[in-house]
């Protein structure tokens, strides 16, 4: 079956994406990590070499200062192994933002970087974790041998802080599907995962974020190998939601990627879809005026963001869905 395009979808729902306002300034610091998730739509890993260095981020603190962005969210790869991510925290720590960390949370176990807890904590900086299953073998399956134990570990020790307990310390987690179909519905996984981490682990966090599976990077790469591709997008399109739609993440958010370049978001930056060719590419040449109303880039696998409940980086957009969902699975 050859699957409408995300455009034409848009079209015969007379909706025409637009970005409101720049609330989000969504920094990636680089596409290292020390794991290498099957899931990964910047396909991160150890021997990535992509760093955001000293210098843009200094040119990203400058714009933070100047323009009043609500909320600065890091991602990666995961934004701890950047060399230079204890001197931005505490330079983020300064200003009166909410500061979003995306953080696989294993990598705080390790020697090197078990140091970040306090500094996380001293700067009340909000934590949101990948925690793709709640049984042990599905997580282990999509993000490697022994980080499901990891998980449950460090959301010991950050509880033990005040994380997930403390209003000023949230930590949310982050659920999607392992394997080709799209993430349940986000009120009841989230009951669900409560009640398991509860009482199997007597651990806590605040709110679970269901995020469905972009069809890019190793995700695109699984879906082919395996044969699902082409009902994973029938399946993404025959859900389409356009209230979703008239609500995704770029509608609110500006991405920056590690060498400057700006995004619509960290999904078009992975597949460098750039913006449109008359705006400000670059954080040398940014202009809010002209980014804050911009016509958003899109592509076919922007279905993943308007699908069902909707996606984002915060989860469901919609948490009454339009279309049923398939099961946790």
């Amino acid at each position: 079956m050859q699957t409408p395009s995300f455009e034409s979808i848009l079209e015969k729902h007379s909706i025409s994406l637009r970005a409101r306002e720049i609330e989000i300034f969504q920094i990636n610091m680089g596409k290292m990590c020390n794991l290498a998730c099957k899931h990964c739509h910047v396909e991160a890993g150890p021997n990535r070499k992509e760093i955001m260095n000293r210098e843009t981020l200094e040119k990203c603190l400058k714009l933070i200062d100047k323009h009043n962005f609500k909320t600065i969210d890091l991602t990666g790869g995961t934004p701890e192994v950047n060399p230079h991510f204890r001197w931005f925290i505490s330079e983020l720590g300064k200003r009166q933002k909410e500061v979003l960390v995306r953080s696989n949370l294993v990598v705080l176990l390790e020697n090197e970087y078990s140091d970040m807890v306090e500094l996380l904590t001293k700067n009340k900086i909000t934590l949101i974790a990948s925690f793709p299953h709640i049984q042990k073998d599905r997580t282990d399956k999509q993000r490697g041998n022994g980080v499901y134990d990891g998980l449950i570990n460090i959301i010991r020790i950050l509880n033990n802080l005040g994380y997930g307990i403390n209003p000023e310390l949230k930590l949310h987690l982050v659920h999607n599907p392992v394997g080709a179909y799209l993430p349940g519905n986000q009120i009841v996984l989230e009951q669900e995962y409560k009640k398991v981490l509860q009482n199997e682990y007597g651990i806590q966090f605040n709110s679970l974020y269901c995020i469905t599976n972009m069809p890019i990077g190793r995700y695109l790469n699984f879906l082919k190998s395996s044969g699902n591709y082409e009902s994973y997008m029938e399946e993404l399109v025959n859900a389409f939601n356009p209230a979703a739609a008239r609500n995704v993440m770029c509608v609110n958010t500006l991405s920056i990627s590690y060498d400057g370049f700006l995004y619509d978001c960290d999904f078009n930056q992975m597949i460098n879809l750039k913006l449109k060719n008359e705006l400000p590419q670059h954080l040398d040449d940014f202009d809010l005026e002209k980014l804050a109303g911009r016509e958003i880039s899109i592509e076919d696998h922007c279905f993943g963001c308007t699908a069902g409940s909707g996606s984002s980086c915060g989860g469901a957009i919609q948490l009454e869905p339009a279309v049923a969902n398939a099961p946790m699975g």
